[in-house]
């Protein structure tokens, strides 16, 4: 190989060992410069996720109170079974379900052999002593002239004075007893006991029934007054003071949604059921166009009486530590400070709060139990709400 050759092979060799220096070189440059962007940008990050994000609202004035809502079961203002009252067999019966009655009105008939034919005893027994009354009144009358002429002694006249008196007696017995079949025959006749409607009817043409609701009896009719309804609400011992008569309540039916009927507190236990924890209050609910059905199962909103100075937060601004129930306070700054409150009444999605904050604190919503005294937390106006 000619030394031109030579040089000319070094030179190339040069040149590519420079190409290869120099490709390495810019190498090493981007990845210092890539490795610089992603420390910056992992720096960034790490500072953007070490921040506290976090919501606030600020406390509700208490106002015309919060609602609490209760089950409940409408009945009838009056319900009534209707029993019979003599023993027989139902000749006929007038009235069936879903029937408007009158009081008075006749419901079924009975027919009671046995009573009729103890009437008629009863009433041959009463003219027999009527009978006997009679003659003995006669005689002691005759005697009472006998012994006004001292024809007779004073005790034949007390003799026949005693037996009159006894003869007046059997006869007002007997007469008694007449007017007690009589009414018993009148039971023959089952009539409702107020105005109402019909509910139940368990007897049939023929059926044999029993006086009274003892023993073999059971009941011929129920009869309800379907208005006004009325219905048991058994409130928490929390609320009790607050309920007051005439208080207006809200009565819903999930069959009829977005509907409302009105009603009122009619009357209160005013005493607190030790097993229960709860105070029974009775509810009146209008129903003139029959509307609402006795039985049906509802829900009641009785309205709870807050102070209207009172302050009102949600149950999830509330921290429990140690000493005492805590909520979350952040300043203009977005510092954190923990607040020591006393609560009121727990209207159970929110509270009553008496002490320890003003209606125009920052409070924060679902604060993390990390959260302490100092800490500086970040407030986004998106995520900032007023309550």
């Amino acid at each position: 190989m000619s030394d031109n050759e030579t040089a000319t092979v070094l030179k190339r060799t040069k040149l590519v060992v420079g190409g290869i220096v120099g490709a390495l070189l810019l190498g090493a440059v981007f990845v210092l410069v890539l490795r610089s962007f992603q420390a910056s940008a992992l720096a960034t990050s790490t500072a953007l996720h070490a921040r506290k994000y976090v919501t606030t609202i600020t406390p509700k004035v208490g106002g015309e109170g919060q609602p609490l809502t209760l089950p409940g079961t409408l009945q009838g203002a009056i319900e009534s079974t209707v029993y019979a009252r003599s023993n027989g067999y139902v000749v006929r019966w007038l009235k069936d379900i879903g029937s408007s009655v009158k009081k008075g009105e006749l419901l079924a008939e009975i027919t009671a052999p046995e009573i009729d034919q103890e009437l008629s005893q009863s009433v041959s027994m009463a003219k027999q002593a009527a009978a006997s009354a009679g003659l003995a009144k006669s005689t002691a009358d005759r005697w009472a002239a006998l012994r006004d002429k001292d024809a007779v002694t004073q005790q034949d006249l007390d003799e026949r004075l005693s037996a009159y008196h006894q003869a007046a007696a059997n006869l007002a017995a007997a007469d008694a007893n007449v007017g007690r079949l009589q009414k018993l025959q009148g039971f023959n006749q089952v009539v409702a006991p107020f105005d109402g409607v019909v509910t139940r009817r368990n007897v049939d043409v023929g059926d044999l029934v029993n006086a009274g609701n003892g023993g073999t009896g059971r009941a011929l009719f129920a009869v309800a007054q379907v208005d006004p309804l009325r219905l048991y609400v058994y409130v928490p011992q929390a609320y009790a003071q607050q309920i007051n008569i005439g208080d207006a309540v809200a009565v819903t039916l999930a069959e009829r949604a977005g509907q409302q009927f009105r009603g009122s507190v009619a009357r209160t236990a005013r005493a607190i059921d030790s097993a229960t924890r709860t105070m029974q209050v009775e509810i009146q609910v209008p129903n003139p166009t029959g509307t609402l059905i006795a039985g049906s199962y509802v829900q009641v909103t009785l309205p709870i009486n807050v102070d209207k100075e009172a302050l009102v937060v949600p149950t999830n601004v509330l921290l429990f530590r140690p000493e005492g129930t805590h909520v979350v306070l952040v300043d203009s700054g977005g510092r954190v400070h923990l607040a020591l409150v006393k609560l009121g009444t727990d209207f159970g999605t929110s509270v009553e709060v008496l002490r320890g904050l003003s209606a125009n604190d920052r409070i924060v919503l679902n604060p993390a139990d990390s959260l302490a005294d100092g800490d500086v937390v970040t407030l986004p106006a998106a995520l900032t709400q007023g309550h």
